[in-house]
Protein backbone atom coordinates (compact mmCIF):
# COMPACT_ATOMS: atom_id res chain seq x y z
CA UNK A 1 0.00 0.00 0.00
CA UNK A 2 1.00 3.88 -0.44
CA UNK A 3 2.64 4.34 2.78
CA UNK A 4 2.03 8.19 2.58
CA UNK A 5 -1.53 7.50 1.93
CA UNK A 6 -1.21 4.63 5.31
CA UNK A 7 -0.09 7.90 6.77
CA UNK A 8 -2.41 10.32 6.06
CA UNK A 9 -5.45 7.48 7.10
CA UNK A 10 -3.55 6.69 10.34
CA UNK A 11 -3.68 10.46 11.56
CA UNK A 12 -7.50 10.99 10.73
CA UNK A 13 -8.29 8.02 12.75
CA UNK A 14 -6.40 9.51 15.13
CA UNK A 15 -7.80 12.75 15.29
CA UNK A 16 -11.14 11.30 14.38
CA UNK A 17 -10.89 8.50 16.95
CA UNK A 18 -13.21 6.74 13.98
CA UNK A 19 -12.82 4.08 11.38
CA UNK A 20 -15.93 4.67 10.18
CA UNK A 21 -15.26 8.47 9.78
CA UNK A 22 -12.17 7.85 8.18
CA UNK A 23 -13.75 5.34 5.75
CA UNK A 24 -16.26 8.56 4.61
CA UNK A 25 -13.83 10.56 4.36
CA UNK A 26 -11.54 8.66 2.23
CA UNK A 27 -14.42 7.68 0.68
CA UNK A 28 -13.09 3.89 1.20
CA UNK A 29 -14.67 1.03 3.04
CA UNK A 30 -14.00 0.71 7.05
CA UNK A 31 -12.23 -2.66 5.88
CA UNK A 32 -9.80 -1.11 3.76
CA UNK A 33 -9.17 1.75 6.49
CA UNK A 34 -8.07 -0.95 8.67
CA UNK A 35 -5.84 -2.51 5.92
CA UNK A 36 -3.57 0.69 5.92
CA UNK A 37 -3.50 0.70 9.36
CA UNK A 38 -2.90 -3.16 9.52
CA UNK A 39 0.11 -2.07 6.84
CA UNK A 40 1.83 0.33 8.68
CA UNK A 41 1.95 -1.65 12.20
CA UNK A 42 3.57 -4.69 10.01
CA UNK A 43 5.68 -2.68 8.17
CA UNK A 44 7.01 -1.00 11.81
CA UNK A 45 6.40 -4.63 13.25
CA UNK A 46 4.82 -2.78 16.17
CA UNK A 47 1.33 -2.08 17.25
CA UNK A 48 -0.25 1.17 16.66
CA UNK A 49 -3.52 1.84 17.76
CA UNK A 50 -5.46 -0.81 20.63
CA UNK A 51 -8.93 -2.04 19.34
CA UNK A 52 -12.00 -2.95 21.43
CA UNK A 53 -15.76 -3.15 20.18
CA UNK A 54 -16.10 0.00 22.64
CA UNK A 55 -13.26 2.35 22.68
CA UNK A 56 -9.78 2.61 20.77
CA UNK A 57 -6.81 4.33 21.81
CA UNK A 58 -2.52 4.92 21.03
CA UNK A 59 -0.27 2.64 22.05
CA UNK A 60 3.33 4.59 23.27
CA UNK A 61 4.81 3.60 19.44
CA UNK A 62 1.07 4.98 18.62
CA UNK A 63 1.49 8.13 19.69
CA UNK A 64 5.43 8.86 18.64
CA UNK A 65 4.74 7.68 15.29
CA UNK A 66 1.11 9.84 14.93
CA UNK A 67 3.30 12.51 15.82
CA UNK A 68 5.97 11.79 13.28
CA UNK A 69 3.26 11.28 10.82
CA UNK A 70 1.85 14.79 11.45
CA UNK A 71 4.90 16.38 11.27
CA UNK A 72 5.81 14.70 8.07
CA UNK A 73 2.52 15.60 6.24
CA UNK A 74 2.81 19.05 7.35
CA UNK A 75 6.66 19.36 5.69
CA UNK A 76 4.94 17.43 2.54
CA UNK A 77 2.05 20.16 2.57
CA UNK A 78 4.23 23.29 3.26
CA UNK A 79 6.31 22.22 0.39
CA UNK A 80 3.66 22.13 -2.43
CA UNK A 81 2.87 25.36 -0.71
CA UNK A 82 6.35 26.90 -1.75
CA UNK A 83 6.35 24.81 -5.04
CA UNK A 84 2.94 26.84 -5.65
CA UNK A 85 3.98 30.25 -4.43
CA UNK A 86 7.15 30.00 -6.76
CA UNK A 87 4.82 29.19 -10.07
CA UNK A 88 2.17 31.83 -8.68
CA UNK A 89 -0.13 28.71 -9.58
CA UNK A 90 -2.69 27.54 -6.74
CA UNK A 91 -4.19 24.25 -6.74
CA UNK A 92 -5.23 21.79 -4.14
CA UNK A 93 -8.41 21.78 -1.65
CA UNK A 94 -9.41 24.05 0.59
CA UNK A 95 -11.58 22.58 3.08
CA UNK A 96 -14.10 24.64 5.27
CA UNK A 97 -16.65 24.34 7.99
CA UNK A 98 -19.21 26.71 8.54
CA UNK A 99 -22.62 26.71 9.80
CA UNK A 100 -25.48 25.27 8.30
CA UNK A 101 -27.64 28.15 7.23
CA UNK A 102 -24.99 30.55 6.81
CA UNK A 103 -23.06 28.03 4.05
CA UNK A 104 -26.56 27.64 2.45
CA UNK A 105 -27.24 30.91 2.01
CA UNK A 106 -24.06 32.98 1.63
CA UNK A 107 -21.13 30.66 1.29
CA UNK A 108 -22.43 28.24 -1.31
CA UNK A 109 -23.02 30.57 -4.07
CA UNK A 110 -19.34 32.17 -3.31
CA UNK A 111 -18.26 28.84 -3.48
CA UNK A 112 -19.48 27.76 -7.09
CA UNK A 113 -18.71 31.07 -8.97
CA UNK A 114 -14.90 30.70 -7.02
CA UNK A 115 -14.31 27.28 -8.41
CA UNK A 116 -15.67 28.68 -11.92
CA UNK A 117 -13.14 30.92 -11.68
CA UNK A 118 -10.37 28.68 -10.35
CA UNK A 119 -10.43 25.52 -12.01
CA UNK A 120 -7.32 24.27 -10.24
CA UNK A 121 -8.60 24.29 -7.10
CA UNK A 122 -11.28 22.29 -5.28
CA UNK A 123 -13.23 22.89 -2.10
CA UNK A 124 -14.49 20.45 0.81
CA UNK A 125 -17.29 22.43 2.57
CA UNK A 126 -19.07 20.76 5.55
CA UNK A 127 -22.13 22.40 6.72
CA UNK A 128 -22.51 21.74 10.59
CA UNK A 129 -23.37 23.66 14.07
CA UNK A 130 -20.47 21.96 15.70
CA UNK A 131 -17.81 23.92 17.34
CA UNK A 132 -15.20 22.19 15.13
CA UNK A 133 -11.53 22.16 17.11
CA UNK A 134 -9.01 23.50 14.08
CA UNK A 135 -6.09 22.14 16.04
CA UNK A 136 -7.65 18.33 15.93
CA UNK A 137 -8.97 18.41 12.62
CA UNK A 138 -7.04 19.46 8.82
CA UNK A 139 -9.86 21.64 8.38
CA UNK A 140 -8.13 24.91 6.46
CA UNK A 141 -10.82 27.70 6.88
CA UNK A 142 -13.53 27.71 9.75
CA UNK A 143 -16.58 30.22 9.57
CA UNK A 144 -17.80 30.69 13.35
CA UNK A 145 -20.53 32.55 14.60
CA UNK A 146 -20.53 34.56 17.67
CA UNK A 147 -18.30 35.66 19.99
CA UNK A 148 -14.99 34.31 20.08
CA UNK A 149 -12.94 32.43 23.09
CA UNK A 150 -8.95 31.32 21.33
CA UNK A 151 -7.24 34.37 20.80
CA UNK A 152 -4.40 32.37 19.28
CA UNK A 153 -7.01 31.99 15.79
CA UNK A 154 -6.71 34.16 13.22
CA UNK A 155 -9.76 35.53 12.57
CA UNK A 156 -11.02 37.91 9.80
CA UNK A 157 -14.95 40.16 10.59
CA UNK A 158 -17.48 38.97 7.82
CA UNK A 159 -20.31 40.48 9.13
CA UNK A 160 -23.16 40.64 11.59
CA UNK A 161 -25.37 37.65 11.96
CA UNK A 162 -28.70 39.25 12.59
CA UNK A 163 -32.11 36.97 13.97
CA UNK A 164 -35.48 38.29 13.24
CA UNK A 165 -39.11 36.90 14.82
CA UNK A 166 -41.78 35.67 12.15
CA UNK A 167 -45.36 34.15 11.93
CA UNK A 168 -47.16 33.21 9.21
CA UNK A 169 -50.01 35.81 8.05
CA UNK A 170 -52.77 33.35 8.73
CA UNK A 171 -50.99 32.31 12.34
CA UNK A 172 -50.53 35.94 13.45
CA UNK A 173 -54.52 36.84 12.58
CA UNK A 174 -56.21 33.56 14.07
CA UNK A 175 -53.85 34.07 17.34
CA UNK A 176 -53.32 36.70 20.32
CA UNK A 177 -51.40 40.03 18.86
CA UNK A 178 -47.61 40.12 19.66
CA UNK A 179 -46.50 43.63 20.47
CA UNK A 180 -44.09 42.88 23.04
CA UNK A 181 -41.89 39.70 24.35
CA UNK A 182 -43.85 39.13 26.97
CA UNK A 183 -46.75 38.33 24.83
CA UNK A 184 -44.63 35.29 23.37
CA UNK A 185 -45.52 33.38 26.23
CA UNK A 186 -48.93 32.75 24.99
CA UNK A 187 -47.83 31.58 21.84
CA UNK A 188 -46.57 28.15 20.43
CA UNK A 189 -42.98 28.14 19.04
CA UNK A 190 -40.73 26.25 16.76
CA UNK A 191 -37.32 26.24 18.67
CA UNK A 192 -33.95 25.88 17.46
CA UNK A 193 -30.85 23.10 19.27
CA UNK A 194 -27.74 21.93 18.28
CA UNK A 195 -27.47 17.89 19.10
CA UNK A 196 -24.74 18.36 21.70
CA UNK A 197 -26.38 21.81 23.80
CA UNK A 198 -28.98 23.17 25.61
CA UNK A 199 -32.09 24.45 23.38
CA UNK A 200 -31.67 27.95 21.81
CA UNK A 201 -33.21 30.76 19.79
CA UNK A 202 -36.71 29.54 21.00
CA UNK A 203 -39.71 32.14 21.33
CA UNK A 204 -40.81 30.13 23.82
CA UNK A 205 -39.36 27.30 25.58
CA UNK A 206 -42.44 26.37 27.70
CA UNK A 207 -44.54 25.95 24.73
CA UNK A 208 -42.42 24.21 21.60
CA UNK A 209 -44.39 22.73 18.61
CA UNK A 210 -41.21 21.86 16.72
CA UNK A 211 -37.35 21.51 18.22
CA UNK A 212 -35.05 21.06 15.28
CA UNK A 213 -31.33 21.87 15.04
CA UNK A 214 -31.76 22.39 11.43
CA UNK A 215 -33.79 26.21 10.44
CA UNK A 216 -35.12 25.14 7.34
CA UNK A 217 -37.15 22.46 8.65
CA UNK A 218 -38.43 25.14 11.49
CA UNK A 219 -39.06 27.73 8.77
CA UNK A 220 -41.48 24.82 6.58
CA UNK A 221 -43.19 24.72 10.11
CA UNK A 222 -43.49 28.45 10.41
CA UNK A 223 -45.40 28.77 6.64
CA UNK A 224 -47.91 26.25 7.97
CA UNK A 225 -49.00 28.88 10.66
CA UNK A 226 -47.27 26.47 13.10
CA UNK A 227 -46.13 28.66 15.53
CA UNK A 228 -43.62 31.65 16.16
CA UNK A 229 -40.22 31.12 14.68
CA UNK A 230 -37.05 33.06 15.62
CA UNK A 231 -34.63 32.49 12.83
CA UNK A 232 -31.42 34.41 11.14
CA UNK A 233 -32.94 36.57 9.08
CA UNK A 234 -30.97 35.75 6.01
CA UNK A 235 -33.25 32.51 6.29
CA UNK A 236 -36.60 33.67 6.06
CA UNK A 237 -35.63 36.90 4.03
CA UNK A 238 -37.17 35.71 0.98
CA UNK A 239 -40.36 34.78 2.51
CA UNK A 240 -41.10 38.14 4.60
CA UNK A 241 -40.32 39.84 1.29
CA UNK A 242 -43.31 37.49 -0.74
CA UNK A 243 -45.53 38.55 2.42
CA UNK A 244 -45.63 34.65 3.33
CA UNK A 245 -44.06 35.64 6.66
CA UNK A 246 -44.49 38.83 8.58
CA UNK A 247 -41.95 39.92 10.57
CA UNK A 248 -42.91 40.60 14.38
CA UNK A 249 -41.20 42.75 17.37
CA UNK A 250 -38.97 44.67 15.20
CA UNK A 251 -36.25 46.12 16.96
CA UNK A 252 -36.48 43.37 19.59
CA UNK A 253 -34.87 40.25 18.51
CA UNK A 254 -31.42 39.19 19.90
CA UNK A 255 -28.26 41.19 19.16
CA UNK A 256 -26.66 40.71 16.03
CA UNK A 257 -23.93 38.16 16.46
CA UNK A 258 -20.63 38.97 14.58
CA UNK A 259 -19.46 36.29 11.76
CA UNK A 260 -15.71 35.13 11.65
CA UNK A 261 -13.51 33.55 9.10
CA UNK A 262 -10.94 31.70 11.32
CA UNK A 263 -7.65 29.73 10.23
CA UNK A 264 -4.43 29.15 12.39
CA UNK A 265 -2.02 31.06 11.13
CA UNK A 266 -1.31 33.82 8.99
CA UNK A 267 1.22 32.24 6.90
CA UNK A 268 -2.00 30.59 4.54
CA UNK A 269 -0.96 28.47 1.61
CA UNK A 270 -1.54 29.91 -2.12
CA UNK A 271 -4.88 28.00 -2.33
CA UNK A 272 -5.92 29.04 1.05
CA UNK A 273 -5.37 32.57 0.78
CA UNK A 274 -6.76 32.76 -3.26
CA UNK A 275 -10.34 31.72 -1.17
CA UNK A 276 -9.99 34.01 1.45
CA UNK A 277 -9.28 36.91 -0.54
CA UNK A 278 -11.92 35.89 -3.36
CA UNK A 279 -14.38 35.61 -0.33
CA UNK A 280 -14.16 38.92 1.43
CA UNK A 281 -14.17 40.52 -1.78
CA UNK A 282 -17.32 38.93 -2.58
CA UNK A 283 -18.63 39.74 0.64
CA UNK A 284 -18.06 43.59 0.11
CA UNK A 285 -20.12 43.66 -3.25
Amino acid sequence: MDKLTSMKVFVYVVEQGSFRSAANHFNLSATMISKHVHSLETSLNSQLIHRTTRKQSLTDSGQLYYRECKRILEDISNAENLIQTLENQPQGTVKINCPVTYGNKVLAPIVAKFLAHHPTINVELVLNNDLVDPYSSDIDLIVRIGDLSDSSLVARYLGDYEMCYCAAPAYLNQHAEIRVLEDLAQHPSLGFSYSSQAPHATPNKERVRLMSNNGDVLRYAALQSVGVLLQPTILVAEEIERGMLLEILPGMAPLPKPIHLLYKTKQLSLKNRTFVEFLLAALSE
